[in-house]
Protein backbone atom coordinates (compact mmCIF):
# COMPACT_ATOMS: atom_id res chain seq x y z
CA UNK A 1 0.00 0.00 0.00
CA UNK A 2 1.41 3.37 -1.07
CA UNK A 3 2.04 6.30 1.21
CA UNK A 4 -0.62 9.01 0.98
CA UNK A 5 0.20 12.62 0.08
CA UNK A 6 -0.92 13.80 3.51
CA UNK A 7 1.52 11.40 5.15
CA UNK A 8 4.36 12.70 3.00
CA UNK A 9 3.42 16.26 3.90
CA UNK A 10 3.20 15.37 7.59
CA UNK A 11 6.66 13.78 7.62
CA UNK A 12 8.22 16.66 5.69
CA UNK A 13 6.62 19.24 7.99
CA UNK A 14 7.93 17.45 11.08
CA UNK A 15 11.42 17.17 9.58
CA UNK A 16 11.23 20.86 8.71
CA UNK A 17 10.48 21.76 12.32
CA UNK A 18 13.33 19.56 13.53
CA UNK A 19 15.83 21.21 11.18
CA UNK A 20 14.63 24.77 11.84
CA UNK A 21 14.56 24.27 15.61
CA UNK A 22 18.08 22.83 15.51
CA UNK A 23 19.31 25.67 13.31
CA UNK A 24 18.53 28.21 16.04
CA UNK A 25 20.86 26.38 18.43
CA UNK A 26 23.67 25.90 15.90
CA UNK A 27 23.55 29.56 14.93
CA UNK A 28 23.49 30.60 18.58
CA UNK A 29 26.59 28.52 19.37
CA UNK A 30 28.28 29.93 16.27
CA UNK A 31 27.44 33.47 17.33
CA UNK A 32 28.89 32.82 20.79
CA UNK A 33 32.14 31.53 19.32
CA UNK A 34 32.31 34.47 16.91
CA UNK A 35 31.71 36.91 19.78
CA UNK A 36 34.67 35.45 21.64
CA UNK A 37 36.91 36.16 18.65
CA UNK A 38 35.56 39.53 17.53
CA UNK A 39 32.71 42.03 17.68
CA UNK A 40 29.33 40.61 18.70
CA UNK A 41 26.55 40.55 16.12
CA UNK A 42 24.29 42.25 18.66
CA UNK A 43 26.40 45.42 18.45
CA UNK A 44 26.99 45.39 14.71
CA UNK A 45 29.73 42.78 14.24
CA UNK A 46 29.85 40.34 11.31
CA UNK A 47 32.62 37.97 12.41
CA UNK A 48 30.00 35.21 12.60
CA UNK A 49 30.25 35.00 8.79
CA UNK A 50 33.63 33.31 9.33
CA UNK A 51 32.26 30.82 11.87
CA UNK A 52 31.62 27.29 10.42
CA UNK A 53 29.06 26.48 13.12
CA UNK A 54 26.96 29.49 12.14
CA UNK A 55 27.00 28.36 8.53
CA UNK A 56 25.98 24.88 9.65
CA UNK A 57 22.98 26.51 11.30
CA UNK A 58 22.21 28.47 8.13
CA UNK A 59 22.38 25.33 5.98
CA UNK A 60 20.17 23.48 8.46
CA UNK A 61 17.62 26.30 8.34
CA UNK A 62 17.63 26.31 4.53
CA UNK A 63 17.07 22.54 4.47
CA UNK A 64 14.19 22.98 6.90
CA UNK A 65 12.61 25.74 4.83
CA UNK A 66 12.90 23.69 1.64
CA UNK A 67 11.29 20.71 3.37
CA UNK A 68 8.49 22.99 4.58
CA UNK A 69 7.96 24.35 1.06
CA UNK A 70 7.74 20.83 -0.41
CA UNK A 71 5.36 19.79 2.38
CA UNK A 72 2.83 22.32 1.10
CA UNK A 73 2.87 20.55 -2.26
CA UNK A 74 1.65 17.29 -0.72
CA UNK A 75 -0.52 18.42 2.19
CA UNK A 76 -2.93 21.31 2.86
CA UNK A 77 -1.78 24.37 4.80
CA UNK A 78 -4.11 23.55 7.70
CA UNK A 79 -1.99 20.44 8.31
CA UNK A 80 1.49 21.82 7.60
CA UNK A 81 1.43 25.28 9.19
CA UNK A 82 0.56 24.30 12.80
CA UNK A 83 3.41 21.78 12.80
CA UNK A 84 5.82 24.69 12.53
CA UNK A 85 5.24 25.18 16.25
CA UNK A 86 7.23 22.00 16.85
CA UNK A 87 10.38 23.98 16.08
CA UNK A 88 9.73 25.96 19.27
CA UNK A 89 9.82 22.79 21.37
CA UNK A 90 12.94 21.53 19.58
CA UNK A 91 14.89 24.77 20.07
CA UNK A 92 13.75 25.18 23.69
CA UNK A 93 14.78 21.64 24.64
CA UNK A 94 18.12 21.84 22.82
CA UNK A 95 18.85 25.26 24.33
CA UNK A 96 18.18 23.86 27.80
CA UNK A 97 20.66 21.00 27.38
CA UNK A 98 23.24 22.34 24.92
CA UNK A 99 23.35 26.06 25.68
CA UNK A 100 22.58 25.73 29.40
CA UNK A 101 19.75 28.24 28.98
CA UNK A 102 17.40 27.32 31.77
CA UNK A 103 13.76 26.99 30.78
CA UNK A 104 11.66 27.52 33.90
CA UNK A 105 8.30 25.91 34.52
CA UNK A 106 6.44 29.13 33.77
CA UNK A 107 8.50 29.44 30.62
CA UNK A 108 7.25 26.03 29.56
CA UNK A 109 3.71 27.24 30.19
CA UNK A 110 4.41 30.30 28.06
CA UNK A 111 5.70 28.15 25.20
CA UNK A 112 2.63 25.90 25.43
CA UNK A 113 0.33 28.94 25.38
CA UNK A 114 2.10 30.30 22.30
CA UNK A 115 1.81 26.97 20.54
CA UNK A 116 -1.87 26.48 21.44
CA UNK A 117 -2.76 30.03 20.41
CA UNK A 118 -0.91 29.74 17.11
CA UNK A 119 -2.55 26.41 16.31
CA UNK A 120 -6.00 27.86 16.99
CA UNK A 121 -5.29 30.85 14.74
CA UNK A 122 -4.02 28.68 11.90
CA UNK A 123 -6.83 26.11 12.12
CA UNK A 124 -9.51 28.79 11.95
CA UNK A 125 -7.72 31.02 9.44
CA UNK A 126 -9.61 31.59 6.18
CA UNK A 127 -8.71 29.58 3.12
CA UNK A 128 -6.35 31.34 0.72
CA UNK A 129 -7.20 31.61 -2.98
CA UNK A 130 -4.09 30.70 -4.96
CA UNK A 131 -3.37 33.07 -7.89
CA UNK A 132 -2.86 31.50 -11.30
CA UNK A 133 -0.22 33.91 -12.62
CA UNK A 134 2.37 36.47 -11.52
CA UNK A 135 0.26 39.20 -13.12
CA UNK A 136 -2.65 38.21 -10.87
CA UNK A 137 -0.37 38.40 -7.84
CA UNK A 138 0.74 41.84 -8.96
CA UNK A 139 -2.87 42.99 -9.26
CA UNK A 140 -3.52 41.80 -5.71
CA UNK A 141 -0.32 43.42 -4.42
CA UNK A 142 -1.25 46.80 -5.90
CA UNK A 143 -4.66 46.96 -4.24
CA UNK A 144 -5.07 50.13 -2.12
CA UNK A 145 -5.64 48.12 1.09
CA UNK A 146 -2.45 46.09 0.65
CA UNK A 147 -0.42 49.13 -0.42
CA UNK A 148 -1.50 50.83 2.82
CA UNK A 149 -0.45 47.71 4.75
CA UNK A 150 2.97 47.68 3.06
CA UNK A 151 3.45 51.41 3.72
CA UNK A 152 2.52 50.93 7.40
CA UNK A 153 4.86 47.93 7.67
CA UNK A 154 7.83 49.72 6.15
CA UNK A 155 7.17 52.76 8.34
CA UNK A 156 7.14 50.59 11.47
CA UNK A 157 10.36 48.86 10.39
CA UNK A 158 12.02 52.23 9.79
CA UNK A 159 10.95 53.53 13.22
CA UNK A 160 12.18 50.34 14.90
CA UNK A 161 15.55 50.54 13.16
CA UNK A 162 16.16 54.28 13.54
CA UNK A 163 14.58 55.06 16.92
CA UNK A 164 13.97 51.95 19.02
CA UNK A 165 16.99 49.82 18.08
CA UNK A 166 19.62 52.22 19.52
CA UNK A 167 17.61 52.69 22.72
CA UNK A 168 16.07 49.28 23.42
CA UNK A 169 17.63 46.79 20.99
CA UNK A 170 19.86 45.27 23.67
CA UNK A 171 17.12 45.02 26.31
CA UNK A 172 13.84 44.29 24.48
CA UNK A 173 13.63 41.24 22.23
CA UNK A 174 10.55 42.64 20.45
CA UNK A 175 12.65 45.27 18.66
CA UNK A 176 14.79 42.86 16.64
CA UNK A 177 12.04 40.27 16.24
CA UNK A 178 9.54 42.95 15.26
CA UNK A 179 11.75 43.91 12.35
CA UNK A 180 12.20 40.25 11.36
CA UNK A 181 8.50 39.47 11.54
CA UNK A 182 7.28 42.58 9.74
CA UNK A 183 9.69 41.97 6.89
CA UNK A 184 8.88 38.26 6.97
CA UNK A 185 5.23 38.84 6.07
CA UNK A 186 6.32 40.71 2.94
CA UNK A 187 8.85 37.98 2.22
CA UNK A 188 6.10 35.33 2.18
CA UNK A 189 4.07 37.26 -0.39
CA UNK A 190 7.13 37.74 -2.61
CA UNK A 191 8.25 34.13 -2.34
CA UNK A 192 4.72 32.94 -3.14
CA UNK A 193 4.81 35.00 -6.33
CA UNK A 194 8.21 33.55 -7.21
CA UNK A 195 6.93 30.02 -6.54
CA UNK A 196 3.98 30.60 -8.87
CA UNK A 197 6.37 31.91 -11.53
CA UNK A 198 8.63 28.86 -11.25
CA UNK A 199 5.69 26.45 -11.30
CA UNK A 200 4.12 28.03 -14.40
CA UNK A 201 7.49 28.27 -16.14
CA UNK A 202 8.12 24.56 -15.59
CA UNK A 203 4.68 23.90 -17.07
CA UNK A 204 5.72 25.75 -20.23
CA UNK A 205 4.32 29.23 -19.49
CA UNK A 206 7.38 31.43 -19.04
CA UNK A 207 6.87 34.01 -16.27
CA UNK A 208 10.42 35.35 -16.14
CA UNK A 209 9.81 37.63 -19.08
CA UNK A 210 7.65 39.82 -16.85
CA UNK A 211 9.22 42.65 -14.87
CA UNK A 212 6.92 41.82 -11.94
CA UNK A 213 8.67 38.48 -11.42
CA UNK A 214 12.05 40.14 -11.04
CA UNK A 215 10.55 42.80 -8.80
CA UNK A 216 9.20 40.15 -6.44
CA UNK A 217 12.57 38.39 -6.53
CA UNK A 218 14.40 41.61 -5.61
CA UNK A 219 11.97 42.30 -2.75
CA UNK A 220 12.39 38.75 -1.44
CA UNK A 221 16.20 39.01 -1.44
CA UNK A 222 16.16 42.36 0.40
CA UNK A 223 13.65 41.13 2.98
CA UNK A 224 15.48 37.85 3.60
CA UNK A 225 18.82 39.63 4.13
CA UNK A 226 17.16 42.06 6.55
CA UNK A 227 15.49 39.21 8.45
CA UNK A 228 18.71 37.25 8.80
CA UNK A 229 20.65 40.30 9.98
CA UNK A 230 18.24 41.15 12.79
CA UNK A 231 17.53 37.53 13.68
CA UNK A 232 21.26 37.10 14.26
CA UNK A 233 21.23 40.16 16.50
CA UNK A 234 18.30 38.74 18.47
CA UNK A 235 19.94 35.32 18.87
CA UNK A 236 23.23 36.90 19.93
CA UNK A 237 21.57 39.16 22.50
CA UNK A 238 18.74 37.06 23.98
CA UNK A 239 18.00 33.56 25.17
CA UNK A 240 17.34 31.20 22.23
CA UNK A 241 14.50 29.55 24.14
CA UNK A 242 12.79 32.97 24.14
CA UNK A 243 13.67 34.10 20.61
CA UNK A 244 12.27 31.00 18.90
CA UNK A 245 8.67 31.01 20.22
CA UNK A 246 8.20 34.79 20.09
CA UNK A 247 9.55 34.95 16.54
CA UNK A 248 7.27 32.09 15.48
CA UNK A 249 4.21 33.71 17.01
CA UNK A 250 4.87 37.17 15.59
CA UNK A 251 5.80 35.87 12.16
CA UNK A 252 2.74 33.60 11.96
CA UNK A 253 0.38 36.33 13.14
CA UNK A 254 1.68 38.96 10.72
CA UNK A 255 1.77 36.50 7.83
CA UNK A 256 -1.88 35.57 8.37
CA UNK A 257 -2.76 39.26 8.59
CA UNK A 258 -0.91 40.13 5.37
CA UNK A 259 -2.49 37.20 3.56
CA UNK A 260 -5.98 38.18 4.72
CA UNK A 261 -5.53 41.77 3.52
CA UNK A 262 -4.02 40.84 0.18
CA UNK A 263 -6.29 37.94 -0.75
CA UNK A 264 -9.48 39.22 0.98
CA UNK A 265 -10.05 35.85 2.62
CA UNK A 266 -11.88 37.23 5.65
CA UNK A 267 -15.07 37.93 3.71
CA UNK A 268 -16.15 34.28 3.97
CA UNK A 269 -15.53 33.90 7.71
CA UNK A 270 -18.39 33.05 10.06
CA UNK A 271 -18.78 34.31 13.63
CA UNK A 272 -17.51 31.06 15.13
CA UNK A 273 -14.23 31.18 13.22
CA UNK A 274 -13.67 34.86 14.00
CA UNK A 275 -14.31 34.25 17.72
CA UNK A 276 -11.89 31.32 17.71
CA UNK A 277 -9.20 33.45 16.06
CA UNK A 278 -9.64 36.20 18.67
CA UNK A 279 -9.26 33.60 21.44
CA UNK A 280 -6.13 32.36 19.70
CA UNK A 281 -4.64 35.86 19.64
CA UNK A 282 -5.40 36.32 23.35
CA UNK A 283 -3.72 32.99 24.12
CA UNK A 284 -0.68 33.98 22.10
CA UNK A 285 -0.46 37.33 23.87
CA UNK A 286 -0.70 35.62 27.27
CA UNK A 287 2.08 33.19 26.37
CA UNK A 288 4.30 36.03 25.14
CA UNK A 289 3.85 37.97 28.40
CA UNK A 290 4.68 34.85 30.44
CA UNK A 291 7.84 34.30 28.41
CA UNK A 292 8.95 37.89 28.97
CA UNK A 293 8.32 37.62 32.72
CA UNK A 294 10.28 34.40 33.12
CA UNK A 295 13.18 34.83 30.72
CA UNK A 296 16.72 34.88 32.04
CA UNK A 297 19.03 37.73 31.08
CA UNK A 298 22.28 36.64 29.47
CA UNK A 299 25.45 38.04 31.06
CA UNK A 300 27.11 40.89 29.23
CA UNK A 301 30.64 42.20 29.26
CA UNK A 302 29.69 44.81 31.80
CA UNK A 303 27.66 42.61 34.14
CA UNK A 304 28.63 43.19 37.75
CA UNK A 305 30.21 46.61 37.17
CA UNK A 306 28.23 49.37 38.90
CA UNK A 307 27.14 52.48 37.09
CA UNK A 308 29.53 55.39 37.54
CA UNK A 309 32.51 53.06 38.12
CA UNK A 310 36.00 53.42 36.64
CA UNK A 311 37.62 50.10 35.75
CA UNK A 312 41.12 49.40 34.42
CA UNK A 313 43.33 46.40 33.84
CA UNK A 314 45.77 45.51 36.64
CA UNK A 315 46.92 42.00 35.88
CA UNK A 316 49.69 39.96 34.37
CA UNK A 317 50.00 40.89 30.66
CA UNK A 318 50.70 37.26 29.83
CA UNK A 319 47.20 36.30 30.96
CA UNK A 320 44.06 36.57 28.88
CA UNK A 321 42.02 39.70 29.51
CA UNK A 322 39.05 37.82 30.92
CA UNK A 323 41.27 35.92 33.36
CA UNK A 324 43.12 38.96 34.73
CA UNK A 325 42.08 40.77 37.91
CA UNK A 326 40.55 44.24 37.71
CA UNK A 327 40.46 47.19 40.11
CA UNK A 328 37.17 49.08 40.20
CA UNK A 329 36.66 52.42 41.84
CA UNK A 330 33.18 53.82 42.37
CA UNK A 331 33.40 57.54 41.61
CA UNK A 332 30.41 58.19 43.85
CA UNK A 333 32.87 58.06 46.77
CA UNK A 334 34.66 61.09 45.40
CA UNK A 335 31.95 63.22 43.82
CA UNK A 336 29.21 63.25 46.44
Amino acid sequence: MGVSDNTRGLVLAMLSSLFIGTSFILKKKGLRQAAAAGTRAGVGGYTYLLEPLWWAGMITMIVGEVANFVAYIYAPAVLVTPLGALSIIVSAVLAHFLLKERLRQMGVLGCVSCIVGSVVIVIHAPQEQTPSSVQEVWDLATQPAFLIYVAATLSMVLVLIVHFQPLYGQTNVLVYLGICSLMGAITVVSIKAIGIAIKLTLEGINQFGYAQTWFFLSVAVICVITQLNYLNKALDTFNAAIVSPIYYVMFTTLTITASAIMFKDWSGQNLSSITSEICGFITVLTGTVILHMTREEEPTATTGIPKGAITWYDGDPSKALQEAPFITLDNSDYFD
